[in-house]
């Protein structure tokens, strides 16, 4: 929603938006493209990965967020803090809106500012959303 809308109906963001971006990788690596996509992000944003607050990463399968982990070098605690796609669902065609509504909804919880959402496909491409 652009500013003006926000304004126009009086509604309170969640969110803001600080940067997106896709990257592929081989179909076969499919479960780690989204560490490739919150490097592509960040760089993207002038940011660095211990400035995330709280990152959540969609798991296809359950190694997929604890493969980016280690590829990302980022510790258990701040990655899918309130369970990932496995327990919380990973509905076709909106899980990337599950997980960036549960990164804003783990934001204000914790009273904190930036976090990082990523999703594969499987395909091989992914998306980062910084907000």
């Amino acid at each position: 929603m652009s500013e003006a809308q926000v304004k126009k109906r009086n509604v309170r963001p969640l969110a803001r938006i600080v940067a997106t971006a896709d990257s592929e990788m081989s179909p076969n690596d499919f479960c780690i493209a989204p560490n490739s996509s919150i490097k592509k992000v960040l760089q993207r944003a002038n940011m660095s990965i211990g400035q995330m607050d709280f990152i959540e990463i969609n798991e296809a399968f359950a190694v997929a967020a604890l493969a980016n982990m280690k590829l990302l070098d980022v510790p258990l605690e701040r990655v899918n803090v309130w369970g990932g796609a496995i327990a919380l669902g990973h509905p076709i065609g909106v899980s990337g809106a599950r997980i960036l509504n549960t990164l804003a909804r783990i934001l204000i919880h914790h009273k904190k500012k930036l976090g990082v959402a990523a999703i594969c496909n499987g395909g091989g491409g992914s998306s980062a959303v910084i907000i």
